[in-house]
């Protein structure tokens, strides 16, 4: 039986991918690692409490000697890296943690899988040929686009924001590991996720937040910067294939080709409310839209093209926005109301 250390599998799209895994695979051990900071919660893997092919360890991936022990203790045959600080608004403010969290804990995860799974360059150690390293990462590393075009896999990389160079420098050392030690890595880099269990200071948790507590909901700018949205558990599904069939050495985009400026996801999200849970002054959730100061930097558009991973591993995107957003808002409101 095999077993993958989860990092950050506390957090929003990890701990879906965790209750996703066991539920799909029979014969693999997860061992997940979480530091559960603030956006790290034990809540999120109630469902999985007790299940015998799970593990939970409370730790840092920057402390080499925990992770050291860990592929010692469970001679680990994978790792699925989540762990990363992940809010722009806060790498804005305070860009240090995110460096090393993002840069120096993916180095140290790196380094140690390196050394207990190769012998030299491009050679493994006996029974270690197929581990494997499987890097998430995120669609901000390639900048910002226009009106048109997408992201591909060749898109050279432009990030604009300390969290979204943090991530690039992350994805580069994956890369080198690759070409100079041979290392079985592979890199997906997706759109903006969304679904139950996402951290409340995300965008549409923010905005079903503040509209059912009759507070201002804050839309930065003009709101018609653009995003592509991917349901979660679509991204879980993909993160899955990307570990079990991927190409050794590729970067794979995933995207849900649902393609949103603010402005129109929070109209649907306050439209939905409407309908399931009218205000009490019997006006619109929209009337509280409240525009905001930009962020600094802002990216103005993202867009993946997912062709290759769609080509490649024969995956797609089941939900399109317009069912994930009802299922995700249907989620948020027993969630408050359970509060």
């Amino acid at each position: 039986m095999k077993k993958i250390l989860v990092t950050g599998g506390a957090g929003f799209i990890g701990s879906n991918f965790i209750n996703y895994f066991l539920q799909n695979s029979n014969d693999n051990i997860l061992v997940n690692l979480d530091l559960l900071t603030y956006a790290g919660s034990l809540d999120n893997l109630k469902e999985v409490e007790g299940h015998p092919r799970y593990i939970f360890v409370k730790g840092d991936i920057c402390d080499r000697r925990l992770i050291e022990d860990l592929f010692v203790e469970h001679h680990l045959t994978g790792v699925i890296n989540f762990a990363a600080e992940s809010h722009v608004d806060n790498s804005i403010e305070g860009p240090e943690t995110f460096i090393r969290t993002n840069v120096f804990g993916t180095f140290t995860l790196l380094d140690v899988a390196r050394k207990n799974w190769m012998e030299s360059p491009f050679i493994f150690r006996s029974g270690c040929e197929k581990n494997r390293f499987l890097h998430i990462s995120t669609d901000e590393v390639y900048g910002s686009l226009g009106s048109e075009g997408f992201f591909t896999e060749e898109t050279p990389y432009a990030p604009n924001s300390p969290y979204s160079a943090s991530k690039a420098s992350s994805d580069m050392l994956v890369r080198s590991y690759f070409h100079t030690y041979g290392m079985n890595v592979v890199t997906t880099n997706c759109s903006n996720n969304y679904g139950p269990k996402q951290h409340q200071e995300k965008l549409i948790p923010t905005i079903i937040r503040k509209a059912l507590a009759e507070q201002p909901i804050p839309i930065y700018g003009d709101g018609k910067n653009v995003r592509d949205w991917l349901y979660v558990m679509d991204h879980c599904v993909a993160i899955d294939m990307a570990f079990s069939k991927g190409k050794a050495g590729e970067t794979y985009n995933v995207g849900g080709r649902n393609e949103r400026n603010n402005n129109q996801i929070t109209d649907r999200i306050c439209e939905i409310l409407d309908e399931r849970q009218p205000r009490k002054n019997g006006k619109s959730y929209k009337e509280l839209i409240s525009y905001v100061k930009d962020r600094a930097g802002h990216d103005k558009r993202y867009a993946i093209d997912a062709t290759k991973i769609e080509r490649e591993l024969n995956w797609k995107a089941k939900l399109n926005f317009d069912t994930g957003i009802i299922e995700t808002i249907n989620w948020y409101i027993d969630k408050f109301a359970s509060k």
